[in-house]
């Protein structure tokens, strides 16, 4: 499993609580562009409609070999392959509020591309301010090991 691209804020901005494997509708030009690595998941967010899941504002860049008739909007709205199951309990947690579809990472996965979505629920300021004060923390404490000589 090769990772092309992650999701940096996702666990900054949301409390993940269960994450789902999917496919993704993609053309061969994208396709060439992501084994490149130019793919922005920063600002992308997953969506339904008709029971169908969408992921939305993901940048592909276009792939510079390609022909001039094959470009297309590079931030497509682009399609995930779920089950119904999946989809059908997803619908249900999302109608809840305060619950989201967030984008994680993209991946190969033999000669597959995946991207692993989490339904996430939102953090208020305070516990951003946790998560950050728990990041320095433990930061410090590597330090002291690394300098005591562990």
């Amino acid at each position: 499993m090769k990772i092309i691209a992650t999701n940096k804020t996702a666990s900054f901005e949301y409390f993940i609580e269960e994450r789902y494997e999917a496919g993704i509708v993609l053309e061969g030009n994208e396709i060439k562009s992501l084994r490149l690595g130019n793919v922005n998941m920063n600002d992308s967010f997953c969506f339904l409609r008709n029971s169908e899941v969408s992921v939305k504002n993901m940048h592909i860049a276009l792939y510079d070999k390609s022909d001039a008739f094959s470009t297309r909007d590079s931030r497509r709205d682009r399609k995930l392959l779920l089950h119904k199951g999946e989809i059908a309990k997803i619908a249900g947690k999302i109608n809840r509020q305060g619950y989201t579809l967030v984008p994680l990472k993209l991946y190969f996965k033999d000669s597959l591309v995946k991207i692993e979505v989490a339904l996430c629920k939102g953090k208020h300021t305070y516990d951003k301010k946790q998560t950050i004060a728990e990041r320095d923390v433990k930061r410090s404490v590597e330090r002291d090991i690394k300098n005591a000589g562990f």
